[in-house]
């Protein structure tokens, strides 16, 4: 039976990315965001106060039935040690996973805001010809300054993973929750990689970092955003000037609450110049110097 492990965090942060990495090692299954969430939260709102069912569902069976989500979605990966499912949804439901899961782990992907807004916003330019299902009407897709507004609401795409992903860190179950940084992710991916691997105890596998693909353009074509999850070959940083006017991406820059460690047991992957010593807060720095 495989174990199961969550990917989750900021949308585009590098959650695509990792996953495609993992997927090269033939133990592990990974993949882009799953009707897993969805499901689990349907399920559970038919067994919780208000339902019809409600009442006659006992904790044992809601547990057993929740469990079985997970068991029959992946039963065409039982040749696989590890599963990792990816989704957003996870960092706010992490009592109920570890319940589930007491040894599973959750690799949350971050990246500065503004650079989140940013990738949103020039996925949305390279497809002028069509009205992303993103926002519901022209006030929300007038501008930039509506589009952006839109995405930052706490029941939207970047507010909704912002607000879960802090909750999550400074939350009771911190400890099993590693931050990977999107920057660090692609100028050292090795070293963030085997990082990785040592939290969740997993035996390290070679990756190939220059021959690395996914897609899924189906997917991105329903949503309207050609390319979203189009991970380029080769794991590199890349540099470039915002498209976002400079108070939005300044408003945005601010929101990197995982950068302050004060009252959090999460685990952050740092970068440090060798031989640094480790910042005095309560998070547990994981350095991966480069």
């Amino acid at each position: 039976m495989s174990s199961y492990h969550f990917i989750s965090g900021l949308p585009r942060s590098g959650s695509t990315l990792l996953s495609a990495l993992l997927l090269q090692n033939p133990r592990f299954h990974a993949g882009m965001t799953s009707p897993v969430g969805s499901l689990f939260s349907s399920l559970l709102g038919q067994f919780s106060a208000g339902s019809e069912f409600g009442p006659v569902i006992e904790q044992a069976v809601r547990r057993r039935l929740l469990r079985g989500l997970f068991d029959n979605y992946y039963a065409d990966q039982s040749d696989k040690s590890v599963v990792f499912d990816t989704n957003r949804l996870w960092s706010a439901k992490l009592p109920a996973l570890l319940d589930l899961f007491p040894s599973s782990k959750v690799i949350a992907c971050v990246r500065n805001v503004a650079w989140v807004m940013d990738s949103l916003e020039r996925r949305y330019r390279a497809n002028p010809y069509e009205n992303t299902k993103l926002f519901a009407d022209d006030a929300e897709r007038n501008t930039v300054y509506s589009r952006v507004d839109t995405l930052a609401q706490r029941n939207r795409l970047v507010g909704f993973a912002w607000a879960a992903l802090k909750e999550a860190y400074y939350g009771e179950h911190a400890s099993s929750v590693l931050i990977v940084d999107y920057d660090l992710l692609t100028q050292s991916p090795e070293k963030v990689l085997r990082l990785v691997y040592d939290f969740i105890e997993a035996p390290w596998h070679p990756h190939d970092f220059v021959n690395v693909h996914y897609d899924a353009p189906e997917f991105d074509q329903a949503l309207g955003l050609s390319g979203l999850h189009r991970v380029r070959p080769q794991v590199a940083a890349q540099t470039r000037r915002t498209i976002l006017p400079p108070d939005l991406f300044e408003q945005y820059s601010a929101l990197s609450f995982w950068k302050d460690g004060v009252g959090s047991a999460a685990n952050v992957i740092r970068a440090m110049p060798e031989n640094s010593a480790q910042c005095a807060d309560t998070t547990r720095t994981i350095v991966a110097t480069h």
